[in-house]
């Protein structure tokens, strides 16, 4: 083990390199754990749900966020004390960082229950990717959700083409739309695209190393799903 990287140094990289041979083993522990001061330091133990639980759990709260019955819970200044000391997270999600789809609001629930990127287009560049690998295999989140929503307007400038000021053009080439066929102003032509979308971006997921043997151990369950704004509602699409 003397040639593994000291904790100062423990990249991205280097975690692909060994996750591999270091999930559901002591190793993993000690390389995380080792050092009180390292950022790769895992506090937690992991959602002790099953993937399968953690998905049936997403599931309740957006329903009682669209009956409105919302609990609010893990909300208060008890829940924060409880977090600072440490996360575990029981879900990750991969979102569009449009300010209409709150997380954890859509899935009535609170501090340090889910572990979010945000990212116009909910698109899993290698830094998003980076992050999710930390929020499953270091901090233990049992299922990973990517979520569309209707009317993106990422997905919706990817259909419509045209240059793009900045670094907003670089983002819409990372957006994954098939083979689209209709009216460019069709509502259901830009509604197919976003679930397409989330597809593509749910396949790059599971072409991690990390995540991959995650899944294939049973440790985590990576699916896509959609957001109506109109109702509240999450659709699930795989």
């Amino acid at each position: 083990m003397s040639n593994l990287p000291t904790h100062s140094s423990f990249s991205r990289r280097r975690l692909l390199q060994y996750g591999g041979g270091l999930v559901g083993t002591s190793l993993m522990a000690t390389v995380l754990g080792g050092n009180p001061r390292s950022p790769l330091v895992a506090h937690a133990q992991g959602s002790p749900l099953t993937p399968k639980e953690a998905l049936t759990k997403l599931m309740a709260g957006n329903e009682r966020f669209v009956t409105e019955k919302r609990t609010n819970r893990h909300q208060n200044r008890e829940r924060l004390l409880e977090v600072a000391k440490g996360q575990n997270p029981f879900a990750a999600v991969l979102g569009c960082a449009d300010s209409r789809v709150p997380v954890e609001i859509v899935f009535d629930q609170g501090l340090g229950d889910i572990f979010v990127c945000r990212v116009a287009g909910n698109i899993a560049t290698s830094e998003e990717i980076g992050s999710l690998e930390f929020g499953t295999l270091v901090l233990g989140a049992k299922v990973l959700v990517v979520m569309g929503h209707g009317g993106c307007g990422a997905v919706k400038a990817a259909l419509t083409g045209g240059e793009l000021p900045g670094q907003i053009g670089s983002l819409i080439q990372s957006i994954e739309t098939g083979s689209i066929t209709g009216s460019k102003t069709d509502p259901a032509r830009l509604d197919q695209a976003i679930k397409t979308n989330v597809l593509a971006q749910v396949a790059r997921l599971n072409q991690s190393p990390v995540i991959g043997e995650l899944v294939t151990k049973n440790q985590l369950k990576v699916v896509g799903s959609f957001y109506d704004l109109d109702t509240g509602k999450v659709s699930w699409l795989s």
